[in-house]
């Protein structure tokens, strides 16, 4: 059994897989007849990274960003949030103009990646997941008509994917083991997901989080950590990441200030209680009604 995370999102294209070195036909430029058509029809999840390129782009506030140019959705259905990129009514990119993307150099890891699409496949019993590239043809796409003939990892390294998955790296392994614990870890609570969401879409308001007095008080963390992810948002953003990989998975990788590990200690057995109470209480509730639906 596999579990997967998918870049771009699920499509009705039949995916074919491509082996780093396969060669594909593709072209895109403002000659082509379709030039702008996948812009407008835009389904785009952002990436931590992405976010950071795009609202530096931009010269707004990550939450600013957030706020005016996404919309959240759900990536599971324990309701982890995503963010995609906001369109207009019918369906076209913020930034498509007649000309082009007006991000063109900070566009998103999805956008660079077409027409070839990436899975990171993780088996049940692996030590690590496997990326897989799909080839995605579209009817609506002309470039697969064009002459220009690349090898995958060719066509990867020119449109700077490599950076874009060094760095998202570690934040999609976070959701792909989110995925893999499955029920073991249960739903998570509505604050747990809006730290995740803050870990990983805002830096500004994680930036607050961690310069917090109650936050120092926690974590044993050097000044030069604080002067650093007080003025550079990719180490706040990769920090925040193992953040979540603590506090949500236990991977103690951040120390903790021994007072705050007994209080920590403390706090996870309350929890663990009232979450063994709530599911006697649901579980009872649930026997009452079938007993009264079946008397009825």
């Amino acid at each position: 059994m596999s579990e997967k995370i998918e870049f771009p999102l699920k499509s009705s294209f039949v995916p074919a897989v491509l082996e780093p070195s396969a060669k594909i036909k593709f072209d895109c430029h403002t000659g082509i007849s379709c030039f702008n058509a996948c812009c407008k029809h835009a389904d785009i999840q952002l990436t931590p990274y992405d976010i950071l390129r795009l609202k530096d782009n931009l010269g707004v506030s990550a939450t600013d960003f957030l706020k005016n140019h996404t919309i959240p959705f759900e990536m599971d259905k324990d309701g982890v949030p995503g963010v995609k990129l906001r369109t207009d009514n019918g369906g076209a990119c913020d930034f498509v103009t007649e000309e082009g993307c007006s991000v063109y150099k900070d566009r998103p890891t999805a956008c660079r990646y077409y027409p070839v699409g990436q899975l990171a496949l993780k088996e049940a019993d692996a030590p690590e997941e496997e990326t897989r590239n799909f080839l995605i043809q579209e009817d609506h796409c002309k470039g697969h008509g064009e002459d220009r003939e690349t090898a995958v990892d060719d066509y990867r390294h020119e449109q700077e994917v490599e950076l874009y998955d060094q760095i998202n790296r570690e934040w999609l392994q976070l959701i792909l083991k989110k995925r893999s614990a499955g029920p073991a870890i249960g739903r998570p609570s509505d604050t747990s997901l809006q730290f995740f969401f803050m870990c990983s879409y805002d830096v500004d308001r994680l930036r607050r989080f961690v310069l917090t007095d109650s936050f120092k008080a926690s974590y044993d963390m050097e000044d030069s950590f604080y002067e650093r992810v007080e003025n550079e948002d990719l180490a706040l953003m990769q920090f925040g990441v193992r953040l979540l990989k603590q506090v949500l998975f236990g991977d103690l990788t951040i120390p903790l200030k021994e007072r705050a590990v007994a209080m920590r200690l403390k706090q996870r057995r309350e929890f663990l209680e009232m979450r063994k109470k709530a599911e006697i209480e649901r579980h009872k509730q649930m026997q009452e009604q079938q007993m009264k639906d079946a008397l009825s």
